[in-house]
């Protein structure tokens, strides 16, 4: 199997994956719901990223636009790079780590274009897909559906702690999905097996 194929695999294995699981999300619970899979450490919670990572804003709908345009423009860099490292016959495991960067981005970025068009909202209902009325918003002004919640460990900082002394801290906070955890992934790779994937590249 070539390693053009290999990307590919991973690309649309990971985009499937990713708005199957969203598109079930959506359909089936409102925002700010929740079920428990394993106890307490690991829960299914529907909620929506209005912006940047963990749900950070800025400049309001143009700054939404300028976001996803960067994006799209991010991805269209990641894919030229994977290309890139396919020519040079680069190490399998950096075109995995790279593919996975790719298909986590062009994921997210899936919501952020086409989800305000094609699903009405979340909140106190559960949303449809291609509603009659329209969209909760416009093109390019969608959210990132976020559900996968691991709040592994609770408690309290002590009082000695230098900030936040006594306040409740859970780790881990974030809600991500699926493509948010195939850039992490493929980032991490990259960071512990550098040595070994960029070793032959000039």
């Amino acid at each position: 199997m070539s390693k053009t194929t290999k990307a590919l695999i991973v690309i649309a294995l990971i985009l499937i994956i990713d708005q199957v699981f969203k598109i079930w999300i959506k359909t089936t619970m409102m925002l700010g719901e929740e079920h428990k899979i394993l106890g307490d450490w690991f829960i299914l919670h529907f909620t929506e990223n209005n912006g940047m990572a963990f749900g950070m804003e800025f400049w309001g709908k143009n700054g939404k636009y300028l976001l996803t345009i960067f994006r799209v423009a991010a991805v269209i860099g990641i894919g030229w790079y994977l290309r890139h490292l396919i020519k040079l016959r680069a190490h399998t495991g950096l075109i995995i780590s790279i593919s996975l960067i790719l298909a986590g981005a062009i994921g997210n970025i899936i919501d952020s274009v086409f989800y305000g068009v094609l699903f009405n909202h979340s909140l106190h209902q559960v949303a449809e897909l291609f509603p009659e009325n329209g969209g909760y918003s416009s093109l390019l002004q969608g959210k990132v559906v976020d559900m996968l919640y691991f709040p592994v460990l609770e408690g309290y900082y002590p009082e000695w702690f230098p900030f936040k002394s006594g306040e409740r801290f859970i780790f881990f906070r974030p809600v991500f999905n699926i493509a948010d955890s195939a850039i992490t992934t493929g980032v991490a790779f990259i960071l512990v097996f550098q040595k070994r994937f960029f070793k032959h590249i000039n």
